[in-house]
Order: C-alpha cells, then sequence, then structure tokens
C-alpha cells in the first residue's frame, strides 16, 4: 500500500482520540488532543468551548473560502459491544474503537489533508473546524462555530460514505402530536375514546403524499414511531399522543410541510425543532466537477450531518461505511482512512485546477 501524506500520524491520532471518551457535551479532552495535534505541527488554533479551528497560511479576504470540517464526539456504546470501545486494537488491517468510523477516520484524513495543503498557494481559503455535539445535533457544535469563522462560502463535510460524494441530504422535523377525547368508565357508552379518534390521524399520515418531489431526495418522508394513550384497561383514554419523524426533501420548508399538516391532519400538533434543514447543491458547483473529474460517485443522503446546520453549499464525503456506525465493535479499515486522505487531497487539488480554469 502506497501511504498517502500524514498517514502515519493520522492513524496514531485516530488511536488517541478513540482511547479518550468524548459523548456529545463531553468532548473536552478529544479537543485538547486536536488542539496540541495542531500546534505540535506550527498551526495556530482557535478554540470555542469543544469546538477547534485552524486556517491555512496566506489567508485572503477576498478568495472564497472551503470548510472542511468533521466532528469529534461520539454515541455511547451500546450492549452489545464485545470489545473494550476504547482500545483502538489494529487486527488484520482493521481498526476497532467507538468512533473510529463514526466520524474519527473522517475527522483524521481531513485533518492529515489540511496538514498537507495548507501552505500551498490555492485559489481559495481553507477553514479545518472540527466540532462538538454532532450526534445530537446540539446547539454548542459547528452551530456556534460557523459564526466565529468569517466568510465562508462552501464546505466538505466529513462523514462516512464509502468515499462516494452525497450531493443533497434529507433534513428532519420531529412532529409531537394530540388528539383528546373524554374519559369514562370502559363498562358504560360514555366518553370518547382518543385513541379511536387518532385512528384516522394516524391513517392520514400514513396515505398522505406531498406533491413536490425532489430529483435528488424524493419524496417527503413521513413516519409515526412513537403512540401513548391510557392509564389502565377500564378507563376510557381523553388523550392520545403520538410521535412524527419527518424527513424532508428540498423542495419545502418546515414551515411549509408544518403548514400543510396543520391544515390537514385533525390533531394539535407542535414541531420540536424546524433547525435541521436539507440540503442540495447544483450539479455544476466545483465541488460536484471535482468529484466528476476524479470518477467519485454522487448520491442523495438519506441520513442527516452538520450540514443541516449550514446555509452554504455542501457535500458530505468520507472513508468508512455508513451502515457501520452507532453498532457494536465498530471499526474502519487502514485501507479507508489511508484512501480517505488521498481522496481528499485529490479533491482539493482538483478544485484548484477548476478554480484556475475559470480565472
Amino acid at each position: 500500500m502506497e501511504y498517502s501524506p500524514y498517514y502515519s500520524e493520522a492513524l496514531l491520532l485516530l488511536q488517541n482520540l478513540i482511547k479518550t471518551q468524548s459523548f456529545s457535551r463531553e468532548e473536552n479532552h478529544t479537543a485538547d488532543i486536536i488542539e496540541n495535534f495542531f500546534i505540535s505541527h506550527g498551526v495556530e488554533t482557535h478554540r470555542l468551548m469543544n469546538n477547534v479551528w485552524v486556517y491555512s497560511d496566506n489567508y485572503d479576504n477576498s478568495k472564497p473560502t472551503l470548510l472542511l470540517n468533521s466532528h469529534h464526539d461520539t454515541v455511547k456504546p451500546n450492549r452489545d459491544w464485545t470489545r473494550d470501545p476504547f482500545q483502538p486494537d489494529i487486527e488484520d488491517g482493521v481498526l476497532y474503537g467507538l468512533g473510529s468510523n463514526d466520524a474519527g477516520a473522517s475527522l483524521v484524513s481531513l485533518i492529515a489533508c489540511f496538514l498537507s495543503v495548507h501552505k500551498e498557494k490555492l485559489p481559495f481559503n481553507i477553514i479545518m473546524a472540527a466540532t462538538a455535539e454532532e450526534e445530537i445535533a446540539g446547539k454548542n457544535g459547528i452551530e456556534i462555530t460557523v459564526p466565529q469563522l468569517g466568510q465562508i462560502d462552501f464546505a466538505i463535510i466529513g462523514e462516512p460514505t464509502t468515499l462516494e460524494m452525497a450531493v443533497a441530504e434529507r433534513g428532519l422535523m420531529v412532529l409531537d402530536c394530540t388528539v383528546y377525547g373524554k374519559s369514562g368508565h370502559a363498562a358504560r357508552t360514555i366518553g370518547i375514546n382518543a385513541i379511536e379518534k387518532a385512528i384516522s390521524c394516524l391513517e392520514w399520515f400514513r396515505t398522505y403524499s406531498f406533491a413536490k418531489i425532489s430529483e435528488t431526495l424524493g419524496i417527503v418522508k413521513m413516519s409515526v414511531t412513537q403512540i401513548q394513550a391510557g392509564t389502565q384497561h377500564n378507563v376510557i383514554p381523553d388523550r392520545c399522543t403520538f410521535v412524527v419523524d419527518i424527513r424532508l426533501n428540498d423542495c419545502y420548508t418546515h414551515q411549509e410541510v408544518f403548514d400543510i399538516i396543520a391544515a390537514a391532519c385533525g390533531c394539535e400538533i407542535s414541531a420540536r425543532s424546524m433547525r435541521l434543514k436539507p440540503s442540495s447543491i447544483t450539479a455544476d458547483h466545483p465541488l460536484v466537477q471535482a468529484a466528476n473529474a476524479l470518477h467519485i460517485p454522487t448520491f442523495a443522503s438519506p441520513t442527516m450531518s452538520d450540514q443541516a446546520l449550514l446555509s452554504i453549499p455542501s457535500v458530505k464525503i468520507g472513508p468508512g461505511m455508513s451502515e457501520r456506525s452507532h453498532t457494536a465493535d465498530e471499526f474502519v479499515k487502514l485501507s479507508e482512512l489511508n484512501n480517505g486522505i488521498a481522496v481528499y487531497i485529490a479533491l482539493i487539488h482538483q478544485l484548484r485546477n477548476i478554480y484556475e480554469t475559470m480565472g
């Protein structure tokens, strides 16, 4: 295997990150590790809470700016782990450990890429940001970091995609829905059963189709995922609550979807958040052109990332597989890590060529 620049250091950094607990909102120690890693390479760092970022040399406000971003928080290990999730063992070319795949390999590959190119004379600036709270879509991660960075024009988000490029990503809105009835004794005919009233609402969510279909993301998808009603067997329930998971395409805003549902579904609804937006990027954007030139496949992603909190054109790409994320005995192949660094660097250089051609 031909090794990419900074591969050995990236691997060691990833092993140190795996050893260090970094559950969402508890990432201070991994933030320290990342900050000290950049400092050891002579790069000036900036930090807000558990978010760390650095700028390429010769930063010029007249140039467009590319953001490289991935997260260093992890979910908590589930009960099915058979290994120590904080022990970064390597066996037969495979690195095991919590966060190795999601999104440690992408993070350290982007860092290695940054170190490889940040002194080059490029027609765009680069900012590398390692951010927190991605796994919980928290407000103290990329959302508070972006306003500190200055102008950014486009972004590469590091997540495991088998090094294919996601050019669109669904948004998310979660609804809490309530149907009201009237309590009564189950043996009598008095009362209004809230469960029975909810049936028509549940059927509406199951069968309704939004008119606008995205070329990349397809339909708006709604799924009832939780339901609760009743206090005991002999009491007619006066309330039925349920939760609806809605995955938005890029044809609708959250408010538009909410208004359509509120007008038609026949129950009381409230949205937990309207922050997590769908994203898409045009086929003629330089990032997509660069992927095409390198024969990198593109796709639309059903899963979310920190793209949902950005308002600039962005893509998602990284080593590893999305299907491994949040699974027991999580792992990434060393070859995937090596290839991740190489692909990120190739994308930067292809972007340079495109911008230079554009003049």
